[in-house]
């Protein structure tokens, strides 16, 4: 199936004169797991190009197996270099959508007419959308059909307050992510700090941190695997 998967162009942390982006480990992990299984993969971002990646996610301690395996991989490296603008994104021409994370959504992606707009229009279309850490702020602006807040009713999960605080960047973001999505009335789970933790609740899929992002990728997988097996 085709999916398309959505990266932040927001690279500035705040004013802190630091930068971030898109954190590595919940590109790759994903990207490996829904491409080994057979899916056509394609990124977009709302710049378009190469998307910033956050440095702290390139650091030798945060390496894994799926992050060398990408960076050592000359097709993933390709699509990176030349993310397709998501202005021009037709979302019906995908079976899913997956959002990962790093800090560079909660300016960017949350914001984002046209991001709203997808994710809407592939929900509604029965088909599943996927987020992982601090991407699932980008549901913070969109809605059912019903004109409420898509999370209003709904489990979800994303990167906690307390996590935030365990990075120091409380006081830097613009929001905080569990917040917002418990305000619009959101069931909010977590696993505990940094553990591996992931939600669906029907279409709508989200994983807590990190190591979460290859499992979101799994559950991905298998509500695609369900769509075709009722299909």
């Amino acid at each position: 199936m085709n999916i398309l998967i959505v990266l932040t162009s927001h690279d500035e942390l705040g004013d802190t004169g630091e930068k971030t982006g898109f954190w590595l480990e919940e590109l790759a992990a994903p990207y490996y797991v829904l491409k080994d299984a057979g899916h056509r993969l394609t990124l977009a971002s709302p710049k378009g190009g190469q998307p910033p990646l956050d440095p702290k996610s390139d650091s030798e301690d945060s390496q894994t197996e799926d992050t060398k395996r990408f960076k050592a991989d000359p097709e993933a490296q390709q699509k990176l270099a030349t993310t397709k603008l998501l202005s021009d994104i037709d979302p019906g021409d995908y079976d899913a959508v997956f959002y990962p994370g790093g800090h560079g959504p909660l300016w960017d992606l949350a914001e984002s007419e046209t991001s709203k707009k997808i994710i809407e229009t592939t929900l509604r279309s029965g088909k599943p959308v996927a987020l992982v850490c601090h991407a699932p702020a980008v549901l913070k602006i969109v809605e059912s059909e019903d004109g409420k807040p898509i999370v209003e009713g709904r489990k979800v999960t994303g990167f906690t307050n307390e996590e935030e605080e365990q990075v120091g960047l409380t006081d830097v973001v613009p929001y905080l992510l569990e917040d917002v999505l418990k305000r619009q009335g959101a069931e909010w789970s977590e696993g505990g700090v940094f553990a591996e933790h992931v939600v669906a609740d029907g279409l709508l899929i989200t994983g807590q941190n990190p190591p979460s992002s290859g499992p979101t990728a799994q559950a991905l997988c298998k509500a695609l695997a369900a769509k075709e097996e009722y299909a």
